[in-house]
Formats: structure tokens, C-alpha cells, sequence
């Protein structure tokens, strides 16, 4: 590296969105407990996910990427993890039938916690507190107490993460993720879907193909793969000194990695190439994910590149790009272009969420059309630029929440009320998310038909 870098050479450098803990004393002495517990994941299932991202890099599959906007201490139950992990596999076979390449599952789950803002203080009438940053450094409750960071809310964060992550692994290798199991689901969700007729031609291609599997002899008793998947967790990497007491040296290869989660990325308010933010993640060898907003330049762009993934290693790194429906014609090609004519390998994935988001009847909302337009638009305009469109990256839950508007059930701004349980920011209830992968995978396909008529003219 052009510098020496050390898990700890991010504190020399400017930060953005840092808590301001009254007790650095307290705040040092969780750090140091922190650093002596048993990592949350290892990193050989970290190269493992980066090498399927290569895969992605190059044309070779699709990264579905998604979860919560913010954990929470108080929603954590086996029953809201078993029905994320249940609507996301949904939408990996749909979008798998689709893009018919294999589809790499990334939850932002199991260490989601800490969230940037865009004001330091919230004012409710006349008084006026720091903001919420997430539980991981302060409660909700709008008092003086709870919003004091509390640096013993990262020790809670961790035992979170930990039961989460075992039984994320249950599901995942125990025969939940069963793919007879997961299409029975995905038919249910059909013909209860107001937009059944729409979503039963794709539905019933799946079962054919898992007819002719099963005529042939593969079946989820004699090939594993069926009833077992790769599952991998990520998170924004905001509270850094979380990060760097899970900094492990792995003993098979004497490289740094953060043992927090598999995959972790940088958010677009905190890319400054000079900063605290960046320092750190150039120096471990997780993949990575980078937030590429408006006002990202194509120059800092490759700035970026070249300081996160200088031996230009596909896999490395995850551009995850997040416009706004209206924005993402105007910036993102000048991106696209600038990438490819340089020759960087990365991983496009698009986030429709967060240039979406609106105020109605004083609810954050996000229209479900904006964000389908968002999605559409960054595969229109990778395929005139003659690059892979690699992934989604959204913020859903498998609740029956009503936090975003529209989709098949034309939820309102009257309906937003009902359920709105989201901590920090608006996510797609699990019709919604799954609505989402049916009309993407719906497009992918077209964008394949489209391909074979050129190759055959």
C-alpha cells in the first residue's frame, strides 16, 4: 500500500458522522472488551462471497442485496428473522429463473444498526436533541436519556448479531432454504397477488422446470444444493471503532479482515477519499460496497476505486448506486463510462430507495413506481452502454408493514399509518419486495430475448 495502514490508522484522519460519547474512558474500556470476543463470521466466508461477486463482476450472475434500514433491539425475534429470510429467498429464486445466472444472497441484516444523518439534532417543538443514530449508539425515545450515546449499546449489538447469525445459519444449511419449500411460498404469494394473472405465466415456468428437475432425478435428497444456500450478511461500516475492535488477522493468510459481517460498505456521506472512513476499508480484504450518490464525480469515482481496490480484483468491490428515479439518466452513464473505459472491474447494483424518498400525510414514504422506475432505468442504460447490471440493493422486511406506497395492493398515504413500524427510513413489506423481483425478473428476461434476436439477425 502507498501508506502503512493499521486497523487503527483511521483515527489520524477527518471523520464525518461519529457519535459524540460523553465517556471516552467508558467508550475505550467496550472497545476493548469487544476486541477479545469470538468474530460474528470468518474469513473464508468472506473470500468465498467475494469470489461469487467476481462471478457478478463479470457477467456471471446477480447480487440480490437487502434487509433492514436500521436493526433494532426491540423487533429482534426468531419470527421477524424467519420471515425476512423467508421473503428474500423468494425473490432469489424468482430473480434466479429471471437472470437464469446464479444469484448472490447478501442480507443487510446481523449488524445493521448505526445509521448516518443528515442533521446532528432533531427538533420536536421547542426542544431540540441529538439525533438518532441507531441502537447501536442510542435509543429512539425522544428524551434527554435515551439519546446520550451509550458506547454498552455495542456490546448489545453484538449479541444481536451473534443469535441472529446462528440462526440465519439454521435456515440456510437445515433444510428451510429447501427449494421445494420456497417455490410452494412463492405460488402462494401468486394466487393471493391481486396481479395473480400476471405473475402465474412466470410462476408456472418455475414449476415446470422443478417438474423436469425432479422427472431426471435431481431432487433435494441427492443434491444438497437444493435444499441449502449460501447466505451472507453486510452492513454501512459507520461506527468505526465497532468495526476496528472486530479486526482480525486471518491465520491462513496474515491479511486483516472485519470480522462484523461478510461484506460492509461505505455510505455517500462518508466516501471523502481523504477521511476515516475510507482509510479503514482500503486495508481489510472483505468485499466491499461503495454508495455512488449525484454528487459523485466520475474523476472521485476512480479516485475511489483506485484507493479501495488498487489490484483492480473483481469481486472487491460493489458500486451500489442510488440516484433517484428522476436523477439516475443524467449520472449514471457518465459513471458507467468512465468504469469501463478504464478498465475497473466492479460490481453495478442498483439501490432505488434512498434517492426516493418522500413526506406524505408527515410519513417518510417511498412510492413503489419510483422505485421500479429507478430499476428499470439503471438496466435501460446498462445495456446501451454495454455493461452487466450486477444487483439490487433494497430496504425490505418480511413483515406486513405499510411503510411504503403502492405495489399490487396500492397501499396509500392514508394506508401508511396502519403499520409503519420502521425505525429510521421507509422498506418494502414482503408483497412488495416480492412484487419487485417478479417484474425485474420479468424485464430480465426480456433483456435476454432481446440479446438472442440480435445474435440471430
Amino acid at each position: 500500500m502507498a501508506q502503512t495502514w493499521t486497523p487503527n490508522s483511521w483515527r489520524q484522519k477527518p471523520i464525518q458522522q461519529v457519535p459524540d460519547y460523553p465517556d471516552l474512558t467508558a467508550l475505550e474500556a467496550v472497545e476493548g472488551r469487544l476486541a477479545k470476543f469470538p468474530p460474528l463470521v470468518f474469513a473464508g466466508e468472506a473470500r468465498r462471497l467475494k469470489s461469487a461477486l467476481a462471478n457478478v463482476a463479470e457477467g456471471r450472475g446477480f447480487l440480490l442485496q437487502g434487509g433492514d434500514c436500521a436493526e433494532s433491539f426491540a423487533e429482534h425475534g426468531a419470527d421477524t428473522i424467519r420471515d425476512f429470510f423467508r421473503a428474500f429467498l423468494q425473490m432469489a429464486v424468482v430473480l434466479t429463473f429471471g437472470a437464469q445466472q446464479p444469484v448472490v444472497k447478501v442480507g443487510r441484516i446481523a449488524g445493521q444498526f448505526a445509521k448516518p444523518r443528515s442533521s446532528g439534532v432533531e427538533k420536536q417543538g421547542d426542544v431540540t436533541l441529538p439525533s438518532y443514530r441507531g441502537d447501536i449508539i442510542n435509543g429512539i425515545e425522544f428524551t434527554e436519556q435515551a439519546r446520550v450515546p451509550n458506547p454498552e449499546r455495542q456490546i448489545m449489538a453484538y449479541r444481536q448479531s451473534a443469535a441472529t447469525l446462528n440462526l440465519l445459519r439454521a435456515f440456510a444449511m437445515g433444510g428451510y432454504a429447501n427449494l421445494e419449500n420456497v417455490h410452494q411460498w412463492m405460488l402462494g404469494f401468486v394466487k393471493d397477488s391481486p396481479q395473480a394473472e400476471r405473475y402465474r405465466k412466470l410462476a408456472d415456468r418455475i414449476s415446470e422446470t422443478m417438474d423436469f428437475m425432479k422427472a431426471i432425478g435431481i431432487t433435494s435428497e441427492n443434491h444438497p444444493s437444493l435444499r441449502e444456500t449460501d447466505f451472507f450478511t453486510s452492513h454501512e461500516a459507520l461506527l468505526l471503532g465497532f468495526e476496528q475492535a472486530l479486526t482480525r488477522v486471518d491465520s491462513t493468510s496474515g491479511d486483516w479482515y472485519a470480522t462484523s459481517g461478510h461484506m460492509i460498505w461505505i455510505g455517500d456521506r462518508t466516501r471523502q477519499p481523504d477521511h476515516a472512513h475510507v482509510e479503514y476499508c482500503r486495508g481489510i480484504k472483505n468485499p466491499l460496497g461503495l454508495k455512488c450518490g449525484p454528487s459523485l464525480t466520475a474523476d472521485g469515482l476512480l479516485e475511489l476505486i483506485d484507493l479501495l481496490n488498487p489490484a483492480n480484483e473483481a469481486g472487491r468491490l460493489t458500486l451500489i448506486c442510488r440516484f433517484g428515479h428522476d436523477k439516475v439518466a443524467e449520472h449514471l452513464p457518465r459513471l458507467i463510462r468512465a468504469v469501463e473505459r478504464e478498465g475497473k472491474k466492479v460490481v453495478w447494483s442498483c439501490d432505488p430507495m434512498h434517492g426516493n424518498t418522500i413526506t406524505l400525510n408527515n410519513y417518510k414514504t417511498r412510492p413503489f413506481e419510483r422505485i421500479l422506475s429507478e430499476v428499470e432505468s439503471f438496466f435501460q442504460i446498462h445495456r446501451a452502454e454495454g455493461s452487466h447490471p450486477g444487483g439490487i440493493h433494497i430496504e425490505m422486511t418480511g413483515n406486513d408493514v405499510t411503510e411504503c406506497t403502492g405495489g399490487a395492493r396500492a397501499l396509500s398515504g392514508d394506508d401508511l399509518a396502519d403499520r409503519y413500524h420502521t425505525h429510521c427510513d421507509p422498506r418494502l413489506n414482503a408483497d412488495q419486495a416480492l412484487e419487485l423481483a417478479f417484474l425485474l425478473a420479468e424485464r430480465m428476461k426480456g433483456g435476454r430475448d432481446e440479446k438472442k434476436m440480435v445474435v440471430n439477425a
